[in-house]
């Protein structure tokens, strides 16, 4: 079978998205030429908003926000962490360590090694936010680090109906790996180092059936989806204001383009401590590089340009108000999730795959594929955003960033650290693992539980039989159909402390692998997760499959 590659990342889908047609941008450092950069955003324009694209870098929603229907989207296997002690929402302390690339170079074929920009273009820490301006839109007002937010209760009736619940938005802490085409067209910052950005995504809806303004839903940053986004910078400071409404409008796309003079920039392999909390001017996210010495922040704040659009279904017009972000719950437990999310998590780390194949010759940079492998088969029906070897900064590989549909990628296949029982080998071909402690919140205290959660029954699709979302749940199954091997999270000891650690079963110093397989990990019945709906409804979809531990099965110490 052949070995296909799919990549996707929130800096992929964007960098795949602010691709130029007409050619590969040159590599730079700063923000690009204003001709290229216009190019760019009038190309961006007449794709339509960034989340409903197909690489979209936007949080997973409950429904595909496509042109009818269309899928959008990426699977997200990650762990969720709960406690009800007051603090355990609204501020979390991780270690980790930033995975290294296999000895083994990457081959055309994908007969050689596999590096982390095929198999994670993005993995991120995660956390609900207050928005006023976000769906539900029952009420505009949240009130910050409070448990009276929860609003959970499918009951219609109940004082606590999810629909009553207060606007929110969902931050995703991201990390895109080097090697291959630079952003703003491709998914790496740099040939040799990583680089973080504070993302932060708004549903901007009433109930899922009444939607903003045209004008609103027309920016390519805000649409039904809108992303707040701001590279993590050497000294706090956002590159151009964060807000999607800035962004849109900004036809140097600043924000979103690298400047790695200002930019915090690590080595793959380094120790990472991450520090996020809640503070008056905003949320704040700090990282220590323990290896090199570098450190890096952002804040969600108004000086930093984030803000929101205004909810205003009848205006002619688009209205941007500036904002401050602050974490929404006081606790971390299942009911404090976001509202629209495929997904039911608020403090959590997740990883992205599924969205690189393999490509040897492109219609254009950015476009389409004519030849998925070298034996001239052809590309994949799913091949999009697609950009050639000679794009790429390090490793001289084609390949596509669109969604991995028929999930013969290399994220589905014995490509993962710890998927060949030889250690030897494994070390060869294989890249590290992502490394990273339970959080911890309050100085030092652990979260009491977690759970295993992916969101495979929001991208089988395609499969034969396709999953039944909003039906009987049939075809929803855990592996998703068509493929080798799914990542599952194990543990291990490292420096006296237990860390989790992403790939398979096979990772030296492994102490808990929970099976060993997708199937005793994430469990075999999906979850039925409601959401509120219009007329005053209730809706359920087939969304994930969850399977909760009683204890937190990875404390720090």
């Amino acid at each position: 079978m052949r070995r296909l590659v799919s990549l996707i990342s929130v800096a992929a889908m964007l960098t795949l998205v602010l691709a130029n047609a007409s050619g590969a941008a040159a590599k730079t450092t700063g923000a690009g030429s204003t001709s290229s950069a216009r190019m760019s955003l009038k190309k961006e324009e007449a794709q339509g908003p960034i989340c409903s694209r197909a690489f979209s870098l936007c949080a997973e929603a409950k429904n595909y926000l496509g042109y009818e229907g269309a899928y959008t989207g990426h699977d997200e296997p990650a762990t969720l962490f709960y406690s009800n002690t007051p603090g355990s929402g609204n501020n979390a302390h991780y270690t980790f360590r930033l995975p290294t690339d296999p000895p083994q170079a990457p081959m055309q074929d994908g007969t050689g090694g596999t590096p982390n920009f095929m198999l994670h273009p993005a993995f991120w820490f995660g956390m609900v936010m207050c928005d006023t301006q976000g769906s539900p839109n029952y009420t505009h007002v949240c009130t910050p680090d409070s448990d009276t937010n929860i609003f959970d209760s499918p009951n219609r009736n109940s004082p606590l109906w999810i629909g009553h619940h207060p606007g929110q938005a969902f931050m995703e802490l991201q990390f895109y790996p080097p090697g291959w085409v630079d952003w703003p067209n491709g998914n790496s910052c740099d040939a040799t180092t990583w680089c973080a950005a504070l993302n932060i995504d708004t549903f901007i809806d009433q109930y899922g059936t009444r939607v903003n303004n045209n004008a609103c839903r027309s920016l390519f940053f805000v649409g039904d989806e809108s992303v707040n986004f701001a590279f993590i910078t050497k000294n706090g400071l956002a590159q151009a204001p964060a807000n999607p409404y800035s962004i849109s409008n900004d036809p140097l796309l600043t924000a979103i383009t690298p400047d790695t003079n200002k930019d915090m920039l690590m080595q793959s392999g380094d120790s990472i401590e991450l520090q996020m909390n809640d503070t008056p001017a905003g949320f704040h996210v700090s990282l220590n590089d323990t290896t090199s010495g570098a450190t890096g922040s952002m804040t969600a704040s108004t000086a930093n340009g984030f803000g929101h659009v205004l909810f205003q279904p009848k205006s002619k017009t688009c209205n941007n108000q500036l904002y401050a972000y602050h974490p929404e719950y006081s606790t971390s437990t299942i009911h404090t999730r976001n509202t629209d999310a495929a997904h039911t998590y608020n403090v959590s780390f997740s990883d992205e795959i599924g969205h690189f194949e393999f490509c040897s010759q492109v219609t254009s940079e950015g476009g389409g594929c004519t030849n998925g492998v070298t034996d001239g088969s052809g590309g994949d029906a799913d091949d999009a955003g697609c950009f050639s070897a000679g794009s790429s900064s390090s490793y001289p590989i084609g390949g596509c960033l669109g969604t991995d549909s028929d999930f013969d990628g290399p994220e589905y296949a014995n490509t993962w650290p710890g998927t060949d029982s030889s250690p030897t080998t494994d070390a060869q071909f294989h890249a590290t693992p992502i490394l990273f402690t339970s959080p911890t919140f309050n100085d030092g205290q652990n979260y009491d539980s977690m759970s295993f959660e992916t969101d495979m029954p929001r991208i089988e699709f395609a499969t034969s039989p396709p999953c039944d979302r909003h039906g009987s749940g049939s075809g929803c199954v855990n592996p998703p159909v068509g493929t080798q091997f799914y990542p599952i999270y194990t543990t291990g000891t490292y420096n006296g402390t237990c860390m989790w650690q992403l790939g398979g079963q096979f990772i030296p110093g492994t102490t808990n692998d929970f099976g060993g397989n997708s199937v005793t990990e994430y469990g075999t019945t999906p979850l039925h997760v409601f959401y509120p709906n219009g007329g005053g409804k209730t809706q359920y979809i087939y969304e994930d499959f969850r399977a909760i531990q009683d204890t937190n099965p990875c404390p720090r110490t």
